[in-house]
């Protein structure tokens, strides 16, 4: 049944069920997950947001008792139900969006870049090369610890691809230079294989035709020296005056 209210909502927000891999050979894609504990750390942080809200609503009630002597007004008993009405009919929804925040995350490594996408109501996918990255660091707090997984932290050099919606359009908030794994179990083998990866791609040279393009196009040009340049000017100006001497004399 959940799977398919899933499928409601992603047909309903129009998100797609996975994104596609970025730039690199088809034999090269590697797609990773956050682990299920990662969910399970996510469902903590959710219960103690609910808890504390409920304790909000309870100190609230008793106050208010203990204010009007057990006789509040008729307005004010339609708004403490309104508000514990409210309280118990987002628990589902919120609960679901937790559980679909957790499944629509996607990280998908090639041999030249990866790709990062994660929301539902704000869908956001970033997409990185090799040629930008300058920095992966592995972070683990003590929950993290304790449940086995990490967050790895990507991060460009300046003049790297904003972050981008799925739908279109730069996204306001994280900057595109700096991308992350959250709640990877296997957060070292991820970092080892994108900086294999990185290291393979430097090793190919892919900058090097550029270099090796400039440097021919330099050499002629510094190799033809000054001198050459002056003996080069006063040939052109003996054969103007040898030409400006045959049209006098005809004339």
């Amino acid at each position: 049944m959940i799977e398919s209210l899933k499928a409601l909502v992603l047909r309903l927000l129009r998100v797609p069920a996975e994104p596609t891999p970025p730039a690199g050979s088809p034999e090269s894609v590697r797609t990773f997950r956050a682990s299920r504990k990662f969910y399970y750390l996510m469902l903590i942080r959710w219960g103690f947001a609910q808890l504390a809200t409920f304790t909000g609503l309870v100190v609230f009630f008793a106050v208010e008792f203990s204010a009007n002597f057990g006789k509040a007004s008729v307005p004010l008993r339609i708004i403490e139900i309104i508000a514990l009405v409210s309280f118990l009919i987002q628990l589902p929804f919120t609960f679901l969006f937790v559980r679909f925040e957790y499944e629509l995350r996607w990280y998908i490594v090639t041999d030249r870049s990866l790709r990062i996408r994660y929301g539902l109501l704000l869908v956001r996918e970033m997409t990185m090369a090799f040629a930008n990255i300058q920095q992966i660091t592995l972070r683990q707090g003590p929950l993290q610890r304790l449940l086995g997984i990490a967050d790895l932290e990507v991060r460009t050099a300046g003049g790297g691809s904003p972050q981008v919606g799925v739908h279109g359009g730069q996204q306001a908030g994280q900057s595109g230079h700096l991308g992350f794994f959250r709640g990877v179990e296997n957060a070292t083998e991820i970092r080892d294989l994108i900086l294999a990866r990185l290291r393979q791609w430097r090793d190919t040279g892919l900058g090097d035709p550029d270099e090796a393009h400039t440097s021919e196009v330099a050499g002629p040009e510094s190799s033809f020296s000054n001198g050459d340049a002056i003996e080069a000017a006063k040939l052109v100006l003996s054969e103007a005056k040898a030409l400006r001497a045959a049209i006098s004399t005809s004339e």
